[in-house]
């Protein structure tokens, strides 16, 4: 039987060995590397372990054979639950997160304060709405739903206006193959290397716009003035609208750095703040690489508590 590693920091010092903020894939994962090497976690989460990923419908770009998000959400929740150096705070937000030079306190809804050495990051994202983004001009107060959020129900025989050309659309078409809807997909220049996997489906209609300005809805059916990156001008209408247009990161209150566009790059934070998964960039916003930045933000805090080099 191999050897259990040593714990790190002391119980008496410090209430664990390392926080995990986010319960997605990549907090999950850095609690289970966190526990491989004999540190001691405290997951927070607001919400349900993988949340997100219970909604993804298909999934066609990660390891194990696993082909639907539930199915890879089971499994990651019941390897955590079983985790025992990993203790769960579900339920909880963050108010605060405050980085000193030798721990970091974490502050809870609830008032109860942790401290550990180090603090993983991995809030992930949250989709931006119309009022988000320049391109459309929307009703005062609109907020609509993510396409990753629909169902057969919402799109059968129906039409559906997607703003934005972000990757949800394909994962949608692919998880529902033989439903009988028609996407109209509009979306600015920026998007338009993210339309590739989706043109040639005969369910999809693509409108490059340079300004979409929706209607105020009538018993749910939508409106929107469009004008093409022609300069050509025409009405929309469809059943309903969905979001596809991106994400915003979803970073708590206190000692991060945001780059002009609200990610938090690793690079800029204090030294004992250790951001994972989507909360990084835009550019890296798949299951696969949360996974993986989860595993080596554990085991970066484990190697900074030995004070060993990252870097080698």
């Amino acid at each position: 039987m191999a050897d259990t590693p040593p714990r790190t920091g002391s119980p008496a010092a410090h209430d664990t060995d390392l926080i995990i903020i986010g319960g997605g894939p990549a907090g999950c994962a850095a609690a289970r590397m966190a526990a491989s090497v004999g540190m001691r976690s405290v997951l927070i989460e607001p919400d349900d372990l993988c949340r997100n990923l219970y909604r993804i419908p298909a999934l066609n770009n990660v390891l194990g054979g696993y082909t639907s998000g539930p199915a890879l959400a089971d499994s990651i929740t019941t390897e955590l639950k079983s985790t025992e150096l990993c203790r769960l705070e579900l339920g909880s937000h963050v108010v605060e997160l405050h980085a000193d030079d030798d721990h970091v306190t974490v502050t809870l809804d609830t008032g109860t304060r942790l401290t550990a050495p180090h603090a993983v990051v991995a809030t992930g994202v949250g989709p931006l709405q119309p009022r988000d983004v320049s391109w459309i001009t929307a009703p005062s107060g609109l907020t609509l739903s993510p396409l990753w959020q629909a169902d057969v129900e919402d799109a059968e025989g129906r039409t559906l206006l997607i703003l934005g050309g972000d990757r949800p659309i394909g994962t949608f078409l692919r998880a529902h193959p033989t439903t009988d809807t028609r996407l109209l997909v509009a979306y600015p220049e920026a998007d338009a290397y993210k339309i590739e996997e989706i043109r040639d489906d005969a369910r999809v209609t693509l409108l490059p716009v340079e300004h979409l300005t929706l209607a105020p809805s009538e018993r749910g059916a939508v409106t929107a003035d469009a004008v093409s990156q022609d300069g050509a001008r025409h009405t929309v209408t469809a059943d309903t609208a969905y979001l596809s247009i991106g994400n915003t990161p979803a970073a708590p209150p206190g000692d991060l750095a945001r780059g002009a566009d609200g990610y938090c790059p690793p690079t800029d934070q204090h030294s004992r703040v250790i951001v994972a998964g989507d909360l990084r960039s835009a550019r890296f916003q798949r299951i696969m690489t949360a996974l993986g930045s989860g595993s080596e933000a554990a085991l970066h805090a484990y190697y900074a508590a030995r004070d060993l080099p990252i870097t080698n």
